[in-house]
């Protein structure tokens, strides 16, 4: 039976959530009657999550979703795909819906600014001196891609990110401009720029995926880094560019991959031409330890990807 097209939602909602065992436990059923898959975060702050099924399926979650008058004002970034974003659905409870050191940070209390995709296109043609573009994701997320001239942190994970802020002194006289992948990084990253003392602050409403969607991703350079099956997903369809280079051979790759040395398991970009070298390792060193995973020509374990860190067993 041929495959129907797979809608992918990806989505946030920043709203108190009390019965959270009940609420996971029904969110969860829903799912599972629905043949829907992906990755759900519920929180006292809200809710996050990447979805994927057919589209009567994902219409039908969109529909309950916005019924709930707490997650009346959801905004689903939808793509679509040939084949399912996830093999399984999780609905987990975390503490918070993106994991960060400002769980004092309330956006409802106030964020930066919403940038619409098609201004936020217009002032990266400006290239206005007094503005500056705010890349807020860990490192390897954007070096697989970026905004061009964005400035990025060496960030290996967002709970790092206030230590950072203390490098942006010199920008608070201008113009901030945040971004990440689909917002909701954004709402705290902004908001925490606010109680530092910069005052002219706004965010890209959507993220990079909302911009694709509706500038086709114009002057993103690279590819967008997702937490599902594809790892890495286009956005730039007018002009589009490969910044990240093969772990092994240093040519441009923008193919994401693990190391098949669990007890490395080093997350890189890696051509064939260097998986073939080193079986799907990051080195020859990796290659010869005994409890090196089968390399399938596709570099993803599912098992370490569930939940992982991509920087788990490195030295730091």
């Amino acid at each position: 039976m041929e495959q129907k097209q797979q809608y992918v939602l990806l989505y946030y909602c920043y709203t108190q959530i009390d019965n959270l065992e009940e609420f996971r436990e029904q969110h969860h059923l829903f799912c599972i009657k629905n043949n829907l898959r992906g990755r759900i975060i519920v929180a006292k702050e809200g809710l996050n999550g990447t979805v994927s099924g057919s589209k009567e399926d994902c219409e039908k979650y969109m529909q309950e979703v916005h019924s709930d008058p707490r997650f009346k004002h959801t905004e689903f970034k939808i793509a679509i795909e040939d084949e399912p974003a996830f093999k399984k659905i999780h609905v987990r409870l975390k503490k918070e819906i993106v994991n960060s050191s400002l769980s004092h940070i309330h956006p409802a209390n106030g964020t930066g600014k919403y940038m619409e995709p098609e201004e936020f296109r217009k002032v990266l043609e400006e290239k206005d001196e007094d503005t500056v573009i705010l890349d807020v994701r860990s490192d390897y997320e954007h070096n697989l891609g970026k905004f061009k001239n964005a400035i990025t942190l060496d960030i290996h994970n967002f709970r790092e990110y206030p230590e950072k802020v203390k490098e942006l002194e010199k920008y608070k006289g201008k113009r901030v401009i945040t971004y990440c992948t689909g917002g909701i990084k954004c709402e705290k990253a902004s908001a925490y720029l606010l109680e530092q003392g910069f005052e002219n602050v706004y965010q890209l409403h959507g993220g990079i995926i909302k911009y694709g969607i509706e500038t086709d991703g114009k002057d993103f350079e690279g590819k967008c880094y997702v937490f599902d099956n594809r790892i890495a997903t286009e956005v730039n369809k007018v002009n589009p560019t490969i910044i990240s280079k093969c772990f092994v051979t240093n040519e441009p790759c923008d193919r994401m991959v693990n190391c098949a040395n669990p007890h490395c398991n080093r997350h890189m970009p890696l051509s064939e031409k260097g998986a073939e070298m080193y079986n799907g390792c990051c080195s020859e060193e990796c290659s010869k330890n005994p409890d090196t995973r089968p390399y399938d020509g596709t570099g993803y374990y599912q098992t370490e990807m569930n939940g992982y860190n991509p920087y788990r067993g490195l030295k730091r």
